[in-house]
Order: structure tokens, then C-alpha cells, then sequence
């Protein structure tokens, strides 16, 4: 098996961040391109690397983690709202066309399936095996190349991707987990989505 370096796994992994971004597509082609870049690929990368899924935190949660993500989802609520009065959040949300309510749902489910990639890659592949080494350098490596890919959403986004990308690492960490983050991400999403649409 081979010897496992966090720091090569890191160096390896961290060009495939800005590909979906570079490539861009319609909603369909650029879930495939992050399902490819930030799930699938890294997770055959890293096996040839000798490490285990469970090593990118790729397992259920503790109790820790499942408490940090119903705070922070119920924190949450209230941000969306807010969010719901900032123009050019309400005019970029949700990112997708849609004909009804079943069509809106169906495609609330492959932004849950780009999420889970978002999240296994920048909080998983990133950040799980270095922070074995350093955590708070890992916090702030996974956190650099996540804000830049939100670069082109509203502009308040950004900003508000580095705080989050913190928070995010800082809680599957606890959690043992990149599931927390998943979860508050996409139902973050979907809530804001629907608020959007009904607000």
C-alpha cells in the first residue's frame, strides 16, 4: 500500500477545485462536471494514495456533529430571511428554470447531489487528512479555494463563503463528519430556494 502523505493528497487534489468552475455548462452539465471532479475522482485519487474513505470523513456523524447541524440550521432561518431582501440574491435564486413545483423538487435533488460533491471535496478530500497534521492549517487551505470558486455569485456571497467554509470545517471536524455541512448546506439552500419563490 502506498504511504500515505496528506500534504502530496492536498497538493494533488487542489487544481481539481477550479475545474467545474472553469468549465461552467447548464445546470445538468456542470452537476456532472462537480460529481466528477469533487466526488468521484478524488475518491479513486485518494484510495491509489492509501487512504480509506473514512479518512476524508466519509462515515455518519457523532452526536457532536448532528447537535452543531440543527443549531446552526435553526441559526439559519433568519440569515435566509435577510437574504430573501438583498436584490441580487432574490434575482440569482434559485439558479435553475423550472415549470412546477415537481420540476422545482426533482432539481432541488441534483443541487443536493452537487452539494454532497461540494462538501465531501472541500470539507472531505481537503481537509480531513491534513488536519490530522495541522487542523488550523487545513481549516484555512480548504477554506482558500472554496471562497474563490463562489467568485460571480452575488457579490455578498463571497465573504460570506469564507465564514461559512470556517464554521463548516470547525464543525464535521467535531463532528467526525462532512455530513453536517452537507445537510446544512443543502436544506440551507432549498430553504432559501423556496423562500425566494413564495417571498
Amino acid at each position: 500500500m502506498p504511504r500515505k502523505n496528506p500534504y502530496l493528497l492536498f497538493m494533488t487534489f487542489l487544481p481539481l477545485s477550479f475545474i467545474p468552475w472553469i468549465l461552467g455548462g447548464d445546470f445538468w452539465t456542470h452537476a456532472m462536471y462537480v460529481s466528477v471532479f469533487y466526488l468521484l475522482l478524488p475518491a479513486l485519487l485518494g484510495e491509489l494514495m492509501g487512504f480509506e474513505l473514512k479518512e476524508f470523513g466519509i462515515k455518519l456523524p457523532n452526536k457532536s456533529g448532528w447537535k452543531l447541524f440543527a443549531a446552526l440550521f435553526l441559526l439559519s432561518i433568519p440569515l435566509s430571511l435577510y437574504g430573501t431582501t438583498v436584490l441580487s440574491m432574490k434575482d440569482y435564486y434559485p439558479i435553475f428554470t423550472y415549470s412546477g413545483w415537481t420540476d422545482f423538487f426533482l432539481k432541488e435533488l441534483i443541487i443536493g447531489v452537487v452539494m454532497l460533491a461540494h462538501e465531501a471535496f472541500f470539507r472531505g478530500f481537503l481537509l480531513f487528512p491534513l488536519a490530522e497534521k495541522n487542523e488550523s492549517l487545513a481549516i484555512i487551505l480548504q477554506d482558500i479555494p472554496y471562497t474563490i470558486v463562489h467568485i460571480g455569485k452575488p457579490g455578498i456571497e463571497v465573504p460570506y463563503a469564507f465564514i461559512a467554509g470556517i464554521i463548516f470545517a470547525k464543525m464535521d471536524l467535531k463532528g467526525e463528519s462532512f455530513l453536517p455541512s452537507f445537510l446544512l448546506h443543502w436544506l440551507g439552500s432549498v430553504l432559501f430556494d423556496v423562500l425566494c419563490v413564495l417571498l
